[in-house]
């Protein structure tokens, strides 16, 4: 039973357009790219990851920043180190 209070509903994000699956609430920008790989998305795990806020604009999420999905689609952005769009 204590297996079953742990598990989280699966959260659908999108990084780059393209839908990414993840098994946990609470995730770190490096989880995010990991996941986003290991899915297919083509990203590499040095690029830079950036969340789209409410409000409009992007806000940077480090690979140690940890970020809270909610119900409601995340879109993500990630790119190249040197693109600044």
């Amino acid at each position: 039973m204590a297996d079953e209070a742990k598990k989280v509903k699966k959260i659908e994000i999108k990084v780059n357009n393209n839908p990414v699956v993840m098994d946990e609430k609470k995730v770190t920008g490096l989880e995010i790219k990991q996941a986003a790989v290991n899915q297919g998305v083509d990203i590499q795990i040095d690029f830079h990851l950036s969340m789209e806020k409410e409000n409009g604009g992007w806000r940077r999420i480090d690979n140690d920043t940890e970020v809270t999905l909610s119900e409601k689609h995340r879109v993500f952005r990630a790119v190249q180190g040197d693109e600044n769009s």
